[in-house]
């Protein structure tokens, strides 16, 4: 059984399978290693990239007849596979074609190997991307601040296709009578901010991020203090509390 414990054997078994030098048992050990194993997709996805491109590189030949009768004797000459091998099946030849040209074309196109390999090996790494975990959505984070930036208030978190996250981290505000906390976004593509809606001293907030304009880095979100029922004129009206940009994770 090939080994794939150390990076030096994963980087070797990957090689060999994009060669497609390995044993049929070894190949299904590198297939089911690679589903879970990123490292191992990395490699196989680098040997890959190394050697696709030598299949434009290598110029279209017609071989000689006399190449051919070796190609026959070195088939004769090989040893037969055992009876529990399982061998891909092959058109039968021909009196009138001399032993079969699509016959011939496979020995042919099997024997010059690695640009052959490579192409059919993309079929495979094609699949092992299908299958591979989808990579995780984008994150941002950004702290709000007083202006004064003398304490932070608020955690804000962005997870793409995801949610939108307030969380309190400084002591529960003290909100005066008749007024109320306000949440605000606005992204620097924007020409004005969006409510996000009013927000409980002390409470966290979870939001679909369906409700954000744009998910990106340097947008803005803000805590302002409005009227208990929120700004009248769909933009701030009383003072910043807590301001932040959103950086990504």
């Amino acid at each position: 059984m090939i080994a794939l414990g150390t990076p030096e054997d994963r980087a070797g078994a990957a090689a060999e399978y994009v060669l497609g030098t390995l044993s049929a048992e070894d190949r299904a050990a590198v297939e089911s290693a690679s589903a879970n194993d990123r490292t191992l997709q990395a490699e196989i996805y680098a040997w890959q990239d190394r050697l696709l491109p030598l299949t434009s590189i290598v110029p279209p030949a017609e071989p000689s007849s006399a190449l051919w009768s070796r190609i026959d004797a070195l088939v004769d000459a090989m040893p037969r596979a055992p009876a529990t091998a399982v061998r891909p099946a092959l058109p039968a030849r021909t009196a009138a074609s001399g032993g079969g040209w699509w016959q011939r074309l496979g020995l042919w196109q099997g024997l010059s190997g690695l640009a052959v390999a490579a192409s059919v090996l993309l079929g495979v790494l094609l699949l092992l991307r299908v299958n591979a975990p989808e990579p995780a959505p984008a994150r941002y984070v950004a702290l709000l601040q007083s202006p004064d930036a003398q304490r932070t208030g608020y955690v804000v978190e962005v997870v793409a296709n995801r949610s939108v996250r307030l969380v309190p981290v400084g002591g529960p505000e003290v909100v005066p009578a008749g007024r109320a906390l306000q949440f605000w976004t606005k992204p620097q593509s924007a020409s004005g901010p969006t409510s996000l809606g009013l927000v409980r001293a002390g409470e966290t907030v979870v939001l679909p991020v369906s409700r954000l304009p744009a998910v990106e880095a340097q947008t803005l979100f803000e805590i302002t203090l409005e009227p208990e029922t929120g700004s009248p004129i769909g933009r701030p009206t009383g003072p910043i509390l807590y301001v932040g940009r959103t950086v990504a994770l």
